[in-house]
């Protein structure tokens, strides 16, 4: 009977040049799996400077340059994009079979997902819930757009939920979901707030933000009654999680996305304060970092997330 180490080595070597160094081929892989080799290096025990010489070296091997150096990172070349099909599998099988784990080891590694922390709590850990419980292993981080993708561009995420799609071509992304922004306050506001003329109501209403340039409800104010917000805020805290806490207090009115004060609107704990024929629509992109879908698990859990944000 054929051992499955031998035969994951054999068919290594008839895909590749007989002059390939199999540690060349595993830290092509991490590399290329990681998205640049400062992210490599500690996956796989190695400085950074020997990393690069050791892909410098794989290049010169095979005629060709396998990644575009970018300011954060590298970009996986079309020629890389096929030798990680060539390699991928039989260096995860050696790997798997060596008890190993990371960058080699497939399936078994964690996927790194990164997004708004809000959207995680409320629809993104919820979703993945059966792929957890079917082995796949999360590392989740929060924050803000830009600093996310800059993260990702180095290597540190495999999936990111942006509200905004990435600058320039290198991070591929695709629509996930539009998220609806409503304006809200606690039953005893809505009652003064109440009438025609809602923006004259709200002048005597505090309005609670979490950042000082009020982006979501001046947008609101400019998309929906088509005139420039001149409130200022009462109260500012540091997320959105915070301003629903405050707003629900009764401290105000602010602008929230709706799947985080549904079950507060449901239970009447908080009130809309206007109904717009075509409320203000945020799209949100799932964005990924070229190379990580040689992990299985990264291309599950995309998958996932596209399917259930179908009901968001």
């Amino acid at each position: 009977m054929e051992n499955p180490a031998v035969g994951a080595a054999e068919r290594l070597g008839r895909q590749l040049p007989s002059h390939a160094d199999l540690n060349l081929l595993r830290t092509f892989l991490a590399v290329y799996r990681s998205g640049s080799f400062t992210a490599a290096a500690p996956l796989l025990g190695l400085s950074q400077p020997t990393v690069t010489a050791q892909i410098r070296s794989l290049e010169q091997q095979t005629g060709r340059e396998l990644f575009t150096r970018l300011p954060r990172g590298v970009e996986p070349t079309p020629l890389a994009d096929e030798l990680a099909g060539q390699v991928a599998a039989p260096l995860d099988a050696l790997a798997s079979l060596e008890g190993g784990s990371g960058p080699l080891a497939g399936r078994t590694a964690p996927v790194h997902l990164a997004g708004p922390s809000e959207l995680l709590c409320v629809r993104v850990l919820p979703a993945l819930v059966p792929l957890i419980a079917d082995g796949v292993r999360l590392r989740v981080a929060q924050g803000l757009p830009e600093p996310l993708l800059e993260e990702m561009r180095s290597g540190r995420h495999d999936l990111v939920i942006a509200t905004r799609r990435p600058r320039g071509g290198s991070l591929p992304s695709t629509p996930l979901a539009d998220e609806e922004y409503v304006l809200v306050a606690s039953p005893g506001w809505a009652e003064r707030a109440a009438g025609d003329d809602v923006c004259a109501a709200l002048r005597e209403v505090p309005l609670v933000t979490y950042a000082e340039d009020l982006p979501i409800v001046r947008r609101y104010w400019r998309t929906v009654f088509g005139r420039q917000l001149t409130a200022r805020a009462a109260v500012t805290v540091p997320n959105l999680y915070a301003v629903l806490s405050a707003v629900n207090a009764g401290a105000g009115y602010s602008v929230l996305p709706r799947s985080l004060c549904q079950e507060y609107l449901d239970s009447g704990r908080l009130v809309r304060l206007h109904a717009p024929e075509e409320p203000p629509l945020n799209t949100l992109f799932l964005v990924q970092r070229p190379g990580s879908d040689t992990n299985p698990d990264v291309a599950r859990v995309r998958e996932h997330l596209r399917a259930a944000a179908r009901g968001w």
